[in-house]
């Protein structure tokens, strides 16, 4: 399965609800979300399944990404997508929330054969996500808008080890709008 591991954008400092889960994207963190969605398309990465968490900036993020590479098209359009049980939607989750169990989430996607999975969530649980999976966090963790770019290869049957092996694939750099492979 490719993963891809999405920080949200830029968001504001404080929602008018004063509720931190209720913090929105700004105008320029949508439009770096936007130019990473479609640095994603270009590349042919873009996903069949988005995982959201259920704050804001999360959900607007993968809002964005989906409409960007046009998800729910794609979807229709897929044999593969839909085999591996994409819906062509946002689907919101709690274990993508702060302190959440992002990990157990991108396994068990790939366990039920899912591909070409993003999950859209927060720091620092996506740095730590990052490590467990590749043994690395990104250099200055994980920015606003990054994308990491992982593979998990079901492990070969009778070898000791984790059922599923992790490998680095990619990363998108927000910034500079650069995808680095390897």
């Amino acid at each position: 399965m490719k993963l891809y591991v999405m920080r949200h954008g830029p968001a504001e400092d404080h929602a008018p609800t004063g509720r931190d889960g209720d913090r929105a994207l700004t105008p320029s963190g949508r439009d770096r979300v936007r130019s990473v969605a479609r640095i994603l398309v270009e590349q042919d990465e873009a996903p069949f399944t988005i995982f959201s968490s259920p704050l804001v900036r999360a959900l607007q993020t993968a809002e964005i990404v989906a409409a960007v590479t046009k998800l729910d098209e794609r979807v229709r359009g897929s044999d593969a997508g839909r085999a591996s049980g994409a819906t062509g939607a946002v689907e919101i989750r709690r274990e993508l929330a702060p302190g959440g169990d992002a990990h157990e989430l991108a396994f068990r996607a790939a366990r039920e054969g899912r591909r070409r999975v993003m999950i859209v969530g927060h720091e620092p649980d996506l740095s730590s996500l990052v490590a467990r999976l590749v043994g690395r966090m990104p250099e200055d963790g994980m920015m606003k808008a990054m994308v990491v770019g992982v593979k998990l290869t079901p492990q070969v049957p009778g070898v000791e080890g984790p059922e599923l092996v992790a490998t680095s694939r990619f990363v998108v750099q927000p910034k500079t709008l650069e995808l680095t492979r390897g």
